[in-house]
């Protein structure tokens, strides 16, 4: 219905004038069912575009309205509120048919072609194959794969993907950890030593790195080299790096895979060094007179992008910062012809990444089609306190222990149920306990409700088939029911269109406490067999739509619980 209304206020507007680039139209529901089904604050957006007050602007765009006209089976009436809000209220014939549309279409519900014929490409988690993905990298991987999701419901064709750095100090220092566990295990008599900071030092072996990896997954693959007999050249470096590469990114995989997260592709940084991309960048950038040198460092001119001080691209040490590589990546990811690029970002890139599009865009590339979604932390709290160190004596609580607690359908809706640019609280008691309080619990409950009703149905002998009269759900509860449940398709397409899988979350909130509320009015059974059916039917089209909104979160919609 929103795009109907959409569709036709657009159309009103251009013929008195159109409106200013970049205006969004916006509908709400409102909060009191006697301002109508949707309300739509258009005038007051539009009161300095017009030179006119928002009253006589909601006038003008009523008047057009009613001159299109309107279809009569969808909207009953227009009315202007206030200081200038329009308010819609629905035709209940076109709230009965929508109503049985959500029915026919039953697992298709809610998927709509917006993006038919465009691709998407969005890239997440990211992480160097250094140790186990962390609970931070499971934000990450949650809200990418659920963009993913909502972007394949609107009709992309999405592709996954993975970028990681195999090479540089980090995995070289990772080698040189797993070999310093290696020799361990070969001679315990090589000696040890302490390192880490008072209260939290801890003993490892010599020789180890002074900055190297702590995890006993550090002392898991040295472990398993020697079981498996292979004669290895301890001056190799090398191959415990790519032993621990291998290992460590079998285990992210298989993380990844316990939340139904399968990547398409992985790209490596490398081969933008490989390709010798990386130094035509450069080069282009001085042919455009925006890279410089200065102090033995190669500089990108950042003040021309608008920001106070220019930046260093390639360190004196000639090792280029991460911003080279990332421009280099992104134009690979444009020249292979993506409309949307997404990437999934961690709070420690607010401050970089502009640089990184504002560098694509000087390079003449559309960096409009980059989207950056940033997302705050996560602090695990248990008790009202903050939960810090994991079982495995690091300084970091792994997503697979996180999982083994509360579940793979908990861990994933707590990560969505706020909007990603919140710092989020993950409870471990909440998200622990089998009641309402519990935000997934209660949906799971919702679903597997409304299955136990319809089984008792049948139980008690209420026929599965025969007559049904949609257009006897005319309880205030019902109306109200079946108009939330309308908002499916809606809701996934503008958390789609902003990168906000929370805003799904939220709605099917709303779509069960209805149901609660319409249960809790309208009997099934025990009324007249022609009401009873008609009144299973809307239940079962709630658990269509809790059903189809949970499976575009990636969380499972039990019949029991």
């Amino acid at each position: 219905m929103q795009s109907y209304l959409h569709q036709q206020i657009m159309s009103v507007l251009s013929q008195l004038g159109g409106t200013p680039p970049d205006f969004d139209l916006e509908f709400q529901q409102p909060a009191n069912p006697d301002h109508g089904d949707l309300a739509c604050n258009v005038a007051m957006q539009l009161a300095r575009h017009f030179k006119k007050s928002p009253r006589q602007i909601a006038e003008d765009i009523k008047n057009g309205l009613e001159s299109l006209p309107l279809d009569p089976t969808k909207i009953s009436s227009v009315e202007i509120a206030g200081p200038g809000f329009l308010n819609f209220r629905i035709a209940s014939t076109y709230l009965f048919d929508a109503l049985q549309d959500i029915i026919d279409q039953g697992e298709t519900f809610g998927r709509t072609g917006l993006g038919k014929g465009k691709r998407a490409l969005v890239e997440f988690v990211s992480a160097n194959p250094t140790g186990p993905l962390t609970v931070g990298h499971g934000r990450n991987a949650v809200l990418g794969d659920t963009i993913a999701r909502l972007l394949d419901w609107t009709g992309y064709d999405v592709e996954r993907e993975y970028y990681f750095n195999d090479a540089g100090r980090q995995m070289r220092v990772l080698g040189e950890s797993v070999k310093a566990r290696y020799l361990a295990e070969l001679d315990p008599e090589l000696g040890t030593k302490w390192i880490g900071d008072e209260g939290e030092r801890i003993e490892v072996p010599l020789p180890f790195p002074e900055d190297g990896y702590l995890g006993d997954y550090i002392a898991d693959i040295a472990r398993e080299l020697i079981a498996s007999g292979e004669q290895i050249d301890v001056e190799d470096t090398d191959r415990f790096k790519r032993a621990a590469e291998e290992k460590i990114f079998a285990e992210i995989e298989a993380t990844l895979s316990r939340m139904a997260i399968k990547m398409d592709s992985y790209f490596n940084e490398r081969s933008l060094y490989d390709s010798g991309q990386i130094w035509k960048i450069i080069d282009l950038f001085r042919e455009k007179d925006l890279a410089y040198d200065k102090d033995g460092a190669v500089w990108l001119k950042t003040t021309a992008f608008g920001k106070e001080a220019d930046t260093v691209l390639v360190k004196s040490t000639g090792e280029p910062t991460y911003r080279l590589p990332d421009i280099g990546y992104h134009i690979e990811k444009l020249e292979r012809g993506y409309d949307r690029v997404v990437d999934v970002f961690g709070a420690d890139h607010i401050a970089t990444f502009p640089d990184v599009v504002e560098g694509v865009r000087a390079l003449g590339y559309d960096a409009d089609r980059i989207e950056v979604v940033i997302y705050q932390f996560v602090t695990l709290v248990r008790s009202g306190q903050p939960v810090k160190m994991s079982t495995r004596k690091a300084t970091y609580v792994t997503l697979d222990e996180l999982m083994d607690e509360v579940g793979e359908d908990v861990t994933r809706f707590f990560f969505l149920m706020r909007s990603p640019n919140t710092h989020l609280e993950f409870d471990l008691d909440l998200a622990k306990e089998a009641s309402d309080t519990n935000p997934v619990f209660y949906l799971q409950y919702a679903h597997a409700r409304i299955q136990s009703i319809l089984r008792k149905a049948t139980e008690t002998g209420l026929p599965e088939r025969g007559e049904v009269s949609l257009a006897m759900l005319v309880h205030e509860a019902e109306i109200a029911l079946i108009k939330t449940l309308l908002g499916l398709p809606e809701q996934i397409a503008r958390a789609a269109e902003l990168n906000e899988p929370h805003r799904l979350a939220n709605f099917l909130r709303e779509v069960a406490v209805a149901f609660t509320q319409f249960y809790g009015n309208c009997r099934i059974i025990g009324e007249d067999d022609s009401l009873a059916r008609s009144r299973m039917e809307l239940a079962k089209a709630t658990a269509l739509v809790l059903r189809n909104g949970l499976t575009v979160l990636g969380i499972s919609a039990p019949d029991r619980m």
